[in-house]
């Protein structure tokens, strides 16, 4: 009906994907002309052109049921369309979904049905409608057991999301550990989760800086020891100082004082890891009129 070739054309003319391309070509007979128009009538080529347009901005939401937790990411490229409504309820539509499926990665998110369409099918026609990229970025989650218990806290309206699981405790106190989670960035749930190429690479720089600043090379493994815990302190939730903590009790310690122990944590902020535009807020209006 068609060929590879037909395909490859497609998407030179209007940047589509290869799967929805040949969707198309299959929903028109192998009609190219249609197809064009049909992915135009999908808003699947006007997302497409899009594509390569950087969306930094966005909501990071925390979504519980019974004993399932999700956190996810869905992105934009300005902090005017995060704060829409129908940006928001995507999100929401998104959350509920993978609460209710058990899928591993995004490729499969993005597949998952809601009201009779993808959640794909749901970020185009966002796209189509809103004028800017959107993109379903990324979700973690994480099933606790009925001895434990969720806390999560989210910033700024959806700027940072956390949640952690600890067993024993309760709601309250787990949810003092997300805030401090979202407060202070840990990268690692405890120093056995730091990696050892990460460790590594740590301790080489610091053996360079105490070279730098005279420090005996007989002495610097000692000096090593104090300073890979202070950097536990900076990057794992555990060792963290608690941040409502007035005698600086670790957060390992607060837990302990109330009966729990950290399990779990996810911690996602919007935009992290992303090369961000730098536009200003001009060229963001004329962007906006323009697209």
């Amino acid at each position: 009906m068609f060929s590879a070739s037909d395909v490859k054309t497609l998407r030179e003319k209007t940047g589509a994907g290869m799967l929805d391309c040949k969707k198309a070509l299959d929903a028109c007979n192998g009609s190219l002309d249609e197809a064009v128009d049909w992915l135009r009538e999908k808003g699947i080529a006007k997302a497409a052109k899009k594509s390569d347009r950087i969306a930094a901005e966005g909501l990071s939401q925390v979504f519980i049921n019974g004993n399932k937790g999700v956190v996810l990411e869905i992105n934009c490229e300005t902090d005017f369309v995060a704060k829409n409504d129908e940006f928001k309820s995507v999100a929401l539509k998104i959350g509920n979904a993978l609460l209710s499926h058990d899928v591993t990665d995004n490729d499969e998110a993005m597949n998952l049905d809601v009201d009779g369409e993808t959640i794909n099918d749901l970020i185009i026609g966002l796209t189509s409608k809103l004028g800017e990229k959107i993109s379903f970025r990324r979700f973690k989650s994480i099933t606790k057991t009925d001895n434990e218990n969720f806390g999560s806290y989210i910033h700024m309206g959806g700027r940072i999301a956390s949640l952690v699981v600890i067993e024993g405790g309760n709601e309250d106190v787990a949810r003092e550990v997300a805030m401090h989670a979202a407060a202070m960035r840990p990268l690692y749930l405890n120093a056995e989760e730091v990696p050892t190429e990460v460790l590594e690479k740590e301790k080489e720089i610091m053996r360079q800086e105490l070279l730098n600043e005279g420090k005996p090379a007989d002495k610097i493994e000692n000096i090593l020891v104090g300073k890979v815990r202070k950097y536990y302190e900076d990057v794992c939730l555990e060792n963290q100082i608690f941040v409502k903590a007035e005698n600086k009790e670790t957060v390992s310690k607060y837990l302990e004082n109330n009966g729990a122990k950290l399990v779990s944590m996810i911690r996602f902020e919007v935009g992290e890891g992303i090369e961000k535009r730098q536009d200003d807020f001009a060229q963001e209006v004329m962007n906006q009129v323009n697209a």
